[in-house]
């Protein structure tokens, strides 16, 4: 009894997506390579400032959500409120 293609035909789709490679996301899509002259300064200086991203600041201890967006700019802040760091993501 012969088999019927059909099967291979429908998995062929899959196999094929799972070869498929992501871009990888750009290096400073959010801008912060730009902002780093910001580290060290205290926030205060972020008030006055607009972005052209979604900007998250995260303070010590916060809980923040781990989804990864290369276009947001992040913002971490020491127990004093000095910027710390700034990355995408």
């Amino acid at each position: 009894m012969a088999r019927s293609p059909f099967p291979l035909l429908l998995a062929l789709p899959l196999v094929l997506a799972a070869c498929v490679e992501e871009p990888p996301p750009a290096p400073d899509a959010c801008g912060a390579s730009a902002l780093s002259g910001l580290v060290g300064q205290d926030r205060k200086v972020l008030e006055t400032m607009k972005f052209a991203t979604t900007v998250r600041i995260i303070e010590p201890g916060m809980a923040v959500t781990m989804d990864y967006s290369e276009t947001r700019l992040n913002i971490e802040l020491d127990e004093r409120g000095t910027i710390t760091r700034i990355t995408c993501g």
